[in-house]
């Protein structure tokens, strides 16, 4: 929206009443400075308080509009109040945060603007990429660990599919198999429809070879696409998030995407799997002074397109009660429209970035969002359209959980790189991290595929023995001799154990207890 150039006249009315309402006397992060009646009131400064950022919020807007450079600057306050952050970056322009930003009339101008007092600043970062693709630090997930829900959405798989996928996990929880990689599942499907192991869900429902044979080309597709890579070992830790640096700021954890960034599904399954991961391992610690971690969630309509019932019940729930656990969820998406009331009506604070009404669809999306604020003295459908970049409308949650006035703010600078780093310094930053020896190099330990594989071998070993001591006995007969009973060989002993009627059986005495799930379906960890 245009800013006069002349002196703001002193605030009284409306804006008056909106800038008590963010004078908040606990720590907080600053945003920027109300915006009224034409002009910038460096003066009456636009905060979130830092014990509510554990009530979830909201960052919207149209392509461009600034929301990038809004979660880097939340991201900055955050780090420098001890607050660790986790950021996704989908375009690779978030690395910046990790380097000391470029002074410039630019940023100096909006730093007068809004009363800033800008230094070129950079902050504790670590930067990590999905199974190892493309620079960072390879964060894998088992397929045990991710669960029939996520990995369904991942492979794209209708309900009937889903609910055969589910029972699969069961099966290979029940028996203790752990689904390590994607050829261990593709071992227990294929184990499930042969004729030695179809019979091991015949009480539970079974399993078609029609679903199994979509299942098992859906799991075909994706390794095609060059994504198997993201199952395996070792496991990323998601606890590693919560680090804070020597000099206590909270360390900013970079989840660099733009090599996958074609493959949206899996990538915001990916991090829902992160989410639900923290969920299970945290315990509850209800509401602190500042948040273990924020964490954003961007591009989050990925997550909700083509969502079943189930899935976005889930989503909820985990969404609702996170928040007792000291983690605050920020989605980043363009309309507040893209994610489900349910889980809109949990995200206390809000940063709406400029919209576009150049279609009947954006009027429309614009009505929308307009709806889903409090009562405004704005004129919010012109505010919104007439928005300029790193301006937004703010509502936050006050000290005592209320909604505060509808504020038009014009953002702070930030004081890190707004663009990424060298690609040599990205590089030297992940090989210089501690963690880097953790997790760099995958590994492949026995697991369900060697399990049923040996199993397997000793079983066809054990049939070419029998067959060849029934011809041997075959022959002895023939031969007219008497000779006495033999001890039972190996074949007769392994034939006898049961191997042929149920592989799984053995296997399931041998490995333990079965695996427990939570409400997303992801495995909690044993530590």
């Amino acid at each position: 929206m245009s800013v006069s150039e002349e002196p703001p006249a002193a605030l009284g009315g409306p804006a008056a009443e909106i800038a008590a309402g963010y004078a908040f006397e606990g720590a907080a992060l600053d945003l920027g400075a109300l915006l009224w009646d034409g002009a910038c009131h460096p003066d009456a400064q636009i905060r979130i308080p830092l014990p509510v950022l554990n009530r979830h919020g909201l960052v919207a807007g149209a392509t461009g509009t600034g929301k990038t450079k809004t979660l880097q600057l939340i991201a900055e306050q955050l780090s420098a109040n001890g607050v660790p952050v986790f950021l996704a970056d989908i375009k690779g322009d978030v690395s910046g945060v990790s380097a000391p930003g470029e002074d410039g009339e630019k940023v100096r101008e909006r730093a007068a603007q809004v009363g800033q007092e800008w230094r070129a600043t950079g902050f504790p970062c670590e930067f990590y990429g999905l199974g190892g693709t493309g620079p960072g630090i390879p964060v894998r997930a088992t397929v045990t660990s991710f669960g029939p829900v996520l990995l369904s959405k991942v492979l794209q798989l209708n309900q009937t599919q889903e609910q055969s996928l589910g029972l699969i996990f069961h099966y290979a929880d029940s028996k203790g198999l752990e689904l390590v990689d994607l050829k261990d599942l593709r071992a227990v499907v294929a184990f499930l429809v042969s004729d030695t192991g179809k019979a091991e869900l015949k009480g539970i429902g079974g399993l078609s070879t029609v679903t199994a044979g979509v299942i098992l080309r859906s799991i075909t597709a994706f390794e095609q696409q060059g994504a198997g890579g993201f199952f395996g070992e070792p496991e990323f830790d998601t606890s590693e998030f919560l680090r804070t640096a020597a000099d206590g700021r909270g360390i900013v954890s970079v989840l660099e995407l733009p090599s996958v960034q074609d493959k949206p599904q899996l990538f915001s399954t990916f991090l829902m799997w992160m989410l639900a991961d923290l969920f299970n391992d945290l315990p509850e610690v209800g509401d602190l002074e500042k948040p273990k971690l924020v964490f954003f969630f961007d591009e989050a309509h990925l997550l909700f397109k083509g969502a079943s019932k189930a899935f976005l019940e889930s989503i909820t729930q985990t969404v609702r009660l996170i928040r007792s656990k000291g983690i605050g969820v920020f989605f980043v998406t363009q309309t507040p429209k893209d994610v489900p009331s349910d889980v809109l009506a949990q995200l206390g604070n809000r940063v709406q970035h400029a919209l576009r009404a150049f279609t009947p669809d954006d009027a429309k999306a614009l009505k929308a969002t307009v709806r889903t604020f409090p009562n405004s003295p704005y004129d919010l459908e012109e505010v919104l359209t007439g928005l300029g970049t790193g301006e937004a409308v703010i509502t936050v949650l006050s000290e005592k959980g209320a909604p505060t006035p509808v504020a038009a703010t014009r953002l702070r600078a930030p004081e890190s790189l707004m663009g990424p780093i060298d690609a040599s310094a990205l590089d030297a930053a992940v090989k210089g991290s501690p963690l880097y020896g953790r997790y760099a190099e995958a590994v492949d330990r026995e697991s369900a595929y060697e399990k049923l594989t040996a199993e397997q071998q000793a079983a066809e070993a054990a049939a070419l023995e029998a067959a060849a001591a029934k011809e041997a006995e075959k022959e002895r007969k023939q031969g007219g001799g008497r000779a006495p009973k033999p001890e039972p060989s190996l074949a007769e002993q392994v034939v006898g154990s049961g191997i042929f009627t149920s592989l799984a059986r053995s296997i399931g005495s041998q490995l333990g207890r079965e695996i427990s799930r939570s409400v997303f379906g992801t495995a909690r960890r044993r530590r």
